[in-house]
């Protein structure tokens, strides 16, 4: 491969869809990888139980198997056949920096002058970085909101860089006219930390609710469903992408309560580090209320595009709902705002873009500089 034409390879643990997980981080990956295959050579390389070469579109995809677990985490995979896999590339964009396989990625790719980059997206497990910093290991570290580099201890980092998360604007779009169905409707994974029972709590009568996710704690899922008694309440999983556009166009508005600490004594220091939903719903031109946590302030525009509530406070949850209730006109213009704001700042080629830059390479996916060895 000549000098000027790089290849760029992400890492990341596990591949999304129906194949792998159906998790954001997963998605992420795969969403960045397959938009950067537009523009410059790109493979994704992932782990499972076997080894597997395919494609989608542009984006060449290796799964490399079969993967051993450290410790038994699912989100830890390693492989021998992993460093063989980064041979031809010139740049490698690791996915979560605290796990093995990034951080020997970072090692190959320093003694063999590759260009290193990560991306932290809330997962890890055993890793190096457990007893010392790799933060100095990678080149760069590209962060998707600027909370998520504040957390991180990279606020005055000059090589770290936010470049926030996009949104296939072509697919999940507003579409042809359609009624809204009044649901009011959360989507992610059910888990304690995303305050759903606090949206229950805080659910009127008249509205119904569409809980859309997998179940991840079959007992908070119980809970939820005990709360849930008397109102209406529907719980969805296994939904696809087309379904999914389906309830984002539809509903009278997407909800995400997270919280740092939950009612149950749980504290979750990061519980976002950016609130892809919200992106998604508002790319349907359907307003959003989120909690004041975490990365959510930077997505939510409050007042224009949505609303910013307290976290762990069902009362003012309740009157942002009857809000929306009682001003249909008023939310089809914050949905309107969400819709531009997103094709403004939230794309994935503008992701794209961003990381281009800081590899070193040009929009045309071609070194900016020649890159010196070890740099």
């Amino acid at each position: 491969m000549r000098r000027d034409e790089p290849h760029v390879i992400h890492v990341v643990p596990a591949l999304f869809g129906p194949s792998g997980v159906a998790g954001g981080a997963e998605r992420y990956g795969l969403e960045l990888a397959r938009a950067m295959s537009h523009v410059v050579a790109t493979t994704l390389v992932t782990f499972g139980h076997r080894t597997v070469d395919d494609r989608d579109g542009a984006l060449a995809i290796r799964v490399l198997g079969p993967a051993h677990y450290v410790r038994g985490q699912q989100n830890n995979p390693l492989t021998a056949r992993l460093l063989p896999a980064l041979r031809h590339a010139a740049v490698v964009h690791c996915h979560q920096q605290h796990i093995l396989a990034s951080s020997l990625t970072a090692i190959y790719c320093r003694l063999t002058g590759r260009r290193v980059f990560v991306t932290d997206l809330g997962g890890g497990g055993w890793d190096i970085s457990a007893y010392v910093s790799t933060d100095q290991w990678y080149h760069g570290h590209l962060h998707i909101s600027q909370y998520s580099r504040r957390v991180a201890g990279h606020a005055s980092n000059p090589k770290a860089h936010v470049i926030l998360g996009g949104v296939d604007a072509d697919r999940f779009c507003p579409g042809s006219p359609a009624p809204r169905s009044g649901d009011v409707l959360f989507v992610g994974r059910i888990l304690p930390h995303k305050g759903l029972d606090y949206l229950i709590e805080a659910l009127p009568p008249d509205l119904p609710l569409t809980v859309v996710g997998p179940p991840a704690d079959e007992g908070y899922v119980g809970e939820l469903k005990r709360l849930a008694v008397g109102k209406r309440v529907t719980f969805r999983h296994g939904v696809d992408d087309a379904a999914l556009v389906d309830a984002y166009r539809r509903a009278r508005c997407v909800v995400l309560p997270s919280v740092y600490r939950t009612r149950y004594g749980q504290e979750t220091r990061v519980p976002e580090l950016l609130g892809q939903v919200l992106l998604e719903a508002m790319a349907c031109a359907t307003p959003v209320i989120a909690t004041k946590v975490a990365s959510l302030g930077e997505v939510v525009d409050d007042g224009t595009t949505g609303f910013l509530v307290p976290p762990n406070d069902a009362a003012a949850l309740r009157a942002k709902l009857e809000w929306f209730r009682e001003r249909p006109a008023e939310a089809e213009a914050m949905g309107a705002a969400g819709r531009e704001r997103v094709t403004h700042h939230f794309t994935w080629p503008l992701v794209v873009t961003r990381c281009l830059s800081a590899y070193g390479l040009g929009h045309n996916g071609r070194w900016a500089s020649a890159p010196r060895r070890g740099q």
